[in-house]
């Protein structure tokens, strides 16, 4: 098998350069970089906005492009649902589907497979699962998986892995999870022929400090174009996360590839997360709780279902350049979610995204600068108040 090295090199469809290392003295493991894709580049540290049935809710693609959107995630085990990965392909694939001609990232369907419960026996082989569509029967494998997601055409397809809820899971369920991930992770390398898509596998092992240490040392030995952090942004805690996180980073600080903790999605995550060196992210959480009125503002948050929004005639952010904020007032927002008009939702997600997105692109010129590590406080503040639980968000 090739190396790590030899994969990633020459033509490759992904192409990662380290713009600006971590300084010397240890203060900061975070980093600037770019990644190049088939579809265009991701300046790095990156959000990607989660589009799990070819859409993100609410939005068009040219509000994705507003929000300053550079990736987006879709999911393969939706996707393979409905519409099928197969009329996606006849329909010329997922980029020309759905109209969005930036770089895309398919998970591999992993996550929402396993957290099917008594739908679903897990084997060797594969999982096979209960459609909670209509109930029909599949069996996803690391070899269907990587097949549905070459069909798709995305930019970035994903090893087929069993994530565990961290913190709750059985020691003995992590350790087997974790030693399977690694052998799908082999098995999806192998499936994968596509030269125009890159892959990327998937750490594992749970809170466990030697089980993660082993699976990154496995998964980073594999010719991968880029390494994922999967079982993390679960039930676990942010210190538990955390304390994960500076188990695996510094064993992966010669590694010459992108980094992506897969599910986190609050800014206050956002950031601590990059600070302990890694580069990619997704999550749903910013859309879900617009779609439930809350929106995201500098140093807190607000409900805009609450009665005192109603006569406020400022924009939720004064000096947010989004959809929303530019054009309409918290009251008139605070109206389309008491009448349940379906803009509310649309608004409401791009100021999320627009924050969100808005908040990684200053913590790139933290970088850019040096300042990260004097700027840290300033930016905690700016996040803190926006960072809930991430259970069970990667997908909707």
């Amino acid at each position: 098998m090739t190396s790590p090295n030899d994969r990633t090199a020459g033509s490759s469809p992904a192409r990662f350069e380290v713009l600006v290392p971590p300084p010397a003295d240890g203060s900061t493991r975070a980093r600037l970089g770019r990644l190049t894709l088939p579809h265009g580049v991701v300046e790095t540290p990156q959000f990607m906005p989660v589009g799990t049935n070819a859409t993100v809710k609410a939005l068009d693609p040219q509000d994705l492009r507003t929000v300053g959107a550079s990736i987006i995630l879709s999911n393969t085990y939706h996707l393979y649902l409905r519409p099928g990965h197969e009329r996606i392909a006849r329909l010329g694939g997922l980029h020309k589907f759905m109209n969005w001609d930036r770089p895309i990232l398919t998970d591999s369907g992993g996550f929402q497979v396993v957290s099917l419960g008594e739908l679903r026996r897990i084997e060797e082989q594969g999982v096979t699962f209960q459609s909670h569509l209509d109930g029909s029967y599949h069996q996803f494998t690391p070899e269907l998986s990587i097949a549905v997601q070459e069909a798709l055409g995305a930019d970035i397809a994903v090893a087929f892995d069993q994530p565990v809820p961290p913190a709750s899971t059985d020691p003995q369920d992590v350790a087997v999870a974790t030693a399977r991930s690694n052998r799908w992770a082999e098995r999806s390398l192998r499936a994968h022929t596509r030269p125009d898509q890159a892959i990327f596998g998937i750490i594992q092992g749970g809170l466990d400090p030697v089980l993660r240490a082993e699976s990154t040392r496995i998964v980073a030995g594999l010719p991968f174009h880029g390494i994922c952090i999967g079982g993390l942004a679960g039930d676990e805690s942010p210190e538990q996360r955390e304390a994960t996180l500076d188990v695996v980073v510094p064993l992966l600080a010669s590694d010459p590839r992108p980094r992506y903790l897969m599910g986190l999605g609050s800014p206050a995550d956002l950031l601590e997360a990059v600070h302990r060196g890694v580069d990619m992210f997704d999550c749903v959480l910013p859309a879900r709780v617009a779609r439930n009125g809350q929106l995201w503002v500098p140093g807190g948050r607000l409900n805009m279902r609450n009665a005192q929004f109603a006569d406020d005639p400022r924009p939720v952010q004064e000096d947010c350049p989004c959809l929303l904020c530019a054009n309409f007032s918290r009251a008139y927002l605070a109206h389309l979610f008491r009448a349940e008009e379906l803009l509310a939702y649309r608004l409401a997600t791009c100021h999320n995204l627009t924050f969100t997105l808005d908040f990684m692109a200053e913590i790139r010129s933290a970088i850019r600068s040096g300042t990260l590590p004097a700027r840290l406080p300033e930016l905690r503040a700016r996040a803190t108040p926006s960072r809930p639980r991430a259970l069970a968000v990667q997908s909707e």
